[in-house]
């Protein structure tokens, strides 16, 4: 062969190797990348080429399925009362994806998932479709139900959680949508997700309030306050002094930290301080006898400052690890750069009622298989533990006292011990917005705790003279616990 073959030749090779090396590369190593890849429309359109899983609450599923026409996607999803479920269930879209037990159980729910790899064996042998997986929630639909009715036109949001096991029973978000109105990918479901945008729709209905929106928490932190008042070590008589004077001028200020209107607070004990919501009695508190350290080490303990996984991801409530000692004192009633999710401040009743045990929130119950076989199942798990039981029984009855004759009354429950704590939130520049309501809550029996509850209202319809925690949340609270408790 001569020189100018031999050349053309070696040049052939060098072409065929280096298309070998990229085949094999994209065949082994960018193969699982490739096929995930959202521009890929071949992964849509096998997502929707069958029908997908259910999510199941109480035995009965919330979701369901149709068949499209004109299009490359067979199925697309359907939901029954989407509005009220769409903070559970998010949304599985053809052309806007998933979000929230939609996106996060996503390939269990279109079969794709690894552990139903011997059902898809099965289906492939007998010749049967492939078929999704069913979630099964921990939700109570009659508490939901409660949750969104409470709620109504307002804006705010509703958790409950069994303190006993951590399993969620109401996610409810106000004012919500239908994720049936976006599943398709027509013009109209287009039209649809361009009203639901927030710089479209102020109210932001798409938001989930109960877990993704963090507020301040206002009166009803003062629980995390009194916790850390108790585990310091400093007081074990809830019904002796304080010794907190009256004005209380915040640390290194000449600013006087007020309460709201003529409330008997001057050296008021741990109880009395909590029935009437003394903001200087808990001011003091954090600032001067807890302190900065003891106060994060509190908070966190009750899962502030990270991220929960439920296994939907619920944003992480703030309070700050560092600050000067007024900012403590206002951090420990609730303001200054402190914020909670509802998820949290449900988190925080669970704990006391629980005993001082904080057990780990979930949603999902297990995972089932469509031959009905249990793939996965959710077993409780403790989170922390943020209080001692003799603490978590001392605050029990400081709750239970501000619901028997404090700012709560209006959860009481016949024949139901109830303990909860009232929450006026003031926010904006100079706090000038109106305030947002909270109530934070559980209900006992013999048999324990079944259902802690946090509730926040956002209503701008209202007077602000008129919004309070213990008269817009509290009611919705105590029909939530009812709902719960089978009343």
């Amino acid at each position: 062969m001569n020189k100018p073959l031999r050349r053309v030749a070696v040049f052939c090779g060098l072409l065929v190797l280096a298309l070998l090396l990229r085949v094999n590369y994209v065949q082994f190593v960018q193969a699982d990348q490739l096929s995930n890849d959202a521009h890929n429309r071949r992964v849509a359109i096998n997502q929707y080429a069958q029908p997908r899983g259910d999510i199941i609450v109480d035995g009965r599923a919330i979701t369901g399925h149709t068949e499209t026409s004109g299009s490359d996607f067979q199925y697309k999803r359907t939901y029954t009362d989407g509005a009220m479920w769409a903070p559970v269930t998010g949304h599985a879209s053809q052309a806007f994806g998933t979000t929230f037990l939609e996106g996060v159980e996503d390939k269990f729910l279109t079969g794709n998932d690894d552990r139903l790899f011997f059902n898809r064996t099965i289906d492939l042998l007998t010749g049967k479709q492939k078929q999704g997986g069913n979630v099964v929630t921990t939700l109570n639909a009659k508490a939901q139900k409660a949750a969104y009715r409470g709620l109504g036109g307002k804006k705010g949001a509703v958790a409950a959680i069994d303190p006993r096991t951590g399993a969620i029973l109401a996610l409810a978000s106000t004012p919500s949508y239908d994720p049936s109105t976006i599943a398709g990918n027509s013009r109209t479901d287009e039209k649809n997700w361009i009203a639901l945008n927030k710089k479209n729709n102020p109210d932001d209905p798409s938001q989930n309030r109960a877990l993704r929106q963090t507020y301040p928490p206002g009166s009803t932190f003062k629980l995390v306050t009194a916790a850390a008042a108790l585990e310091s070590g400093r007081f074990s008589d809830i019904d002796a002094e304080t010794q907190t004077e009256l004005p209380y001028i915040l640390p290194n200020t000449r600013t006087e930290l007020k309460n709201e209107g003529n409330i008997p607070c001057e050296n008021a004990s741990l109880r009395v301080a909590l029935k009437y919501s003394c903001n200087t009695v808990f001011g003091k508190l954090g600032a001067e006898e807890v302190g900065l350290k003891g106060m994060v080490e509190q908070a966190e303990k009750f899962g502030f400052n990270q991220e929960q996984f439920v296994p939907v991801r619920a944003d992480a409530s703030n309070f700050d690890t560092k600050m000067s000692k007024d900012q403590v004192a206002l951090s420990s009633i609730g303001q200054f750069d402190t914020t909670a999710t509802p998820l949290q401040m449900a988190m925080v009743a669970a704990a006391i009622a629980n005993n001082g045990v904080l057990m780990k929130p979930y949603e999902v119950d297990k995972l089932v298989a469509p031959n009905l076989s249990t793939i996965a199942q959710t077993s409780p798990s403790k989170l922390s533990e943020p209080l001692s039981p003799e603490n978590a029984q001392k605050l029990q009855q400081m709750m239970e006292t501000v619901v028997k004759e404090g700012t709560g009354t209006r959860a009481q429950i016949p024949g139901v011990r109830v303990g909860g704590k009232t929450g006026t939130a003031q926010h904006g520049v100079n706090n000038d917005q109106k305030p947002y309501a909270w109530f934070v809550s559980y209900a006992m029996t013999d048999q324990g705790s079944p259902v802690a509850v946090a509730v926040v209202v956002e209503d701008g319809a209202a007077n602000r003279d008129d919004i309070t925690g213990g008269g817009l949340a509290a009611p919705i609270a105590k029909n939530v616990m009812e709902a719960v408790l089978g009343r």
